[in-house]
This record gives C-alpha cells, structure tokens and sequence, in this order.
C-alpha cells in the first residue's frame, strides 16, 4: 500500500529538477535530460501592480529601455533573494516551461536547491519558501561549494583534499574539501557584479561617461582581463556624457578595464590566500598535487587562472563548462538522493527553528 497516493503519482511523472538560483542567471538540470533551462535572473514588472510582464533573456533585453510604469530588476542580490514574490513567479514560469510537456497537469516535482555557504537561516527558509510556493513538492538545499565540486568532478570523499572556487555573479565561494565534508569555507560577497560596477566607477571617474549594467557587464566579457594580454584589446562604448547630457562613445582598452577589475580581483585572491592558511599542512600538501579547481561563469575572466596560478604559486584549473557546475552537481545528488543526503542542509529543521 502506497502512503500518500498523490505524492506517488506526482513522482511517477514529474520532472525533478537540480536548481542553481544565481544572481545573474538561474540553470535547471532535469533529471535524465540535463540542463534544460539556463536564463538570466532578470523579470520586468509593472510597477503599480508588480505584476511580471517579462522574465529571464525577453527582461534582460529589456534593461535600461523599460518605459516609465515598468522596471527591470533582478530579484536575487549577492546569490540570495531579496524579492521573494518575483523569485516565486520566476521560479513557477521555469519550472511551469519545463513541465508544458508532462501529462500531469499540475506537475509538482522534487527541487535540489543551490545556496551560498554563508546564507543565513532566514535567507535559507527565503528560498525553501520560494521554492515551494512556486509549486516544488519537496524542496532539498544544498552549498553551492558542495554543488560545484561534484559538477566539477572533485574526489570529495577521497581522504585527499580538494579546493573549488566558485565565482558567480553575486557570491565567490571557496572551499576546501575532504573525507565527503568541508575543511575550509569561505563565502564572499564580491563577485561578477562588484566587477561591473568597478567598471561602471572607473569610466564614470575616468571620462565622466556613465554606461549601464550591460554595457558594463559586455566590457568584462570581451575585453575583462586578470592578467595581461598577448594582444591588448580595444572596445568602443556608448554612455551619457554626465558634462554635456549628451550620448556619446569613447574607445578604452583591456589595460584600463583590468586596472577596473584588479581591487575586487584581489579581495577574492586574498580570500582565498586565507582559506589557504587555514587548512591543516597535511591538507595544504595535498592541495600542491590536486591544485585548485575553478568554478562559476566569472572565471571565465581572461587571464584569471593564470593570475591566480602565479600568485600562489600553485596549479590552478578550470571545470569543464564552470557556468553549470552547481546546477549539474545539484542534478547528481537529484539523481542519488540517499548517496548524498549528507551534503544537503535540513530545510525543515531550520524552519522549526525560526
């Protein structure tokens, strides 16, 4: 005799999903079927009613252009929700996208969750919420550093440690791990968008241009650099003269961009330096044969594994494809639940707690 019938024939034709709720792009790996859904964490809303009226790449596109009764905001800041309503009604679209093919009309599917390791209880419970309201049947949360290093492959139950780094859109994540636990964690809240917003000071201060969270975050993309160039680049941007008022375009180069980026470069390199000094010797002599894993879609930064390689003097490395590492280590515990319920954080016991 089946317990809860329901819950059976939800989980009979449902579609499980592993979920990295980033603050630039939300992914959602499905079980059997891979990363289905991968779209920026960006919604328009009418302002007065706040209803949504565009949500993922059509708000993105949106940005800087809405007319003046609508707005484009991003509902998640620095890898945790700060507008739990528009985090919902994003979450119900994509998971509602991915079922539009189920036979179940109202498909209501097990979630594992991504989270940041320095995320509160109560930014915990906010995604535990979301995540149910927008129609989960039962929601599992999961480190994004544990997240990462399964997408990424690491031997997390080896006695050997391993170290990932995870630099997203709103958090970096470092940790070191062994024997399946976390050694050393460190979560930090400079990442791909205290890059932009370097940028968007520097040109402002430089040349007195103000650009937008686009044309800055394109910058970093295609001219960012860690470390110097074979080939230094150029880039012609377009922003409001803040003397004149007027639009105007100016061309700057990856030299004046990477002096941009080198401040927040280097709060994440001493991060890491001190989750370094931390680990016990035995660990840290492990770290020089493994080397350090990179992670998240912000170290694709040109030059960044080089940099980071010569200033600590140790062997640095990038997943295969480090944009969906947490999504795709969400979908391996999806795929294993009773394998790795230990790297899951208890929901439900944090919620009886507040």
């Amino acid at each position: 005799m089946v317990a809860n019938p329901f819950n059976w024939l939800m989980g009979l034709f449902s579609l499980d999903l592993g979920i990295d709720l980033g603050t630039a792009n939300t992914l959602i790996y499905v079980r059997g079927k891979g990363i289905i859904v991968r779209e920026p964490s960006w919604v328009v809303i009418e302002k007065r009613s706040r209803r949504p009226i565009a949500i993922g790449a059509q708000a993105k596109e949106m940005l800087g252009r809405t007319p003046a009764n609508f707005i484009a905001i991003r509902p998640l800041r620095d890898g945790v929700i700060s507008e739990f309503e528009i985090t919902q009604a994003m979450l119900t679209y994509l998971i509602g996208r991915i079922h539009q093919q189920s036979i179940v009309p109202m498909p209501r599917p097990r979630t594992v969750i991504g989270i940041p390791s320095g995320a509160t209880e109560v930014e915990r419970r906010a995604v535990f919420d979301a995540a149910m309201a927008a129609g989960a049947r039962e929601v599992y949360l999961i480190e994004e550093p544990n997240a990462a290093s399964l997408g990424a492959g690491l031997p997390m139950a080896d006695v050997r440690g391993s170290m990932i780094v995870d630099i997203g859109g709103g958090t970096t994540e470092v940790a070191i791990n062994s024997m399946g636990g976390i050694v050393v964690s460190r979560s930090l809240r400079v990442a791909g968008d205290e890059m932009d917003q370097d940028i968007i000071e520097y040109i402002r201060n430089k040349y007195s241009l103000l650009i937008g969270e686009r044309m800055a975050e394109q910058l970093k993309i295609e001219i960012g650099s860690a470390y110097p160039l074979e080939s230094e680049k150029t880039m012609t941007i377009r922003g409001r003269n803040l003397i004149t008022g007027l639009p105007e375009a100016i061309e700057v180069s990856s030299i004046e961009i990477r002096e941009a980026l080198n401040g927040s470069l280097q709060v994440i390199l001493d991060t890491i330096k001190d989750a370094l000094d931390e680990a016990p010797p035995e660990i840290g002599a492990d770290l020089l044969d493994t080397g350090i894993c990179m992670a998240g879609g912000c170290s694709l930064l040109q030059g960044l594994v080089q940099r980071l390689s010569d200033d600590l003097k140790m062997r640095v490395w990038l997943a295969e494809d480090p944009m969906t590492c947490v999504a795709r280590g969400a979908g391996i515990v999806l795929e294993d639940l009773n394998r790795f319920s230990y790297l899951l954080v208890d929901a439900e016991r944090s919620k009886q707690r507040l």
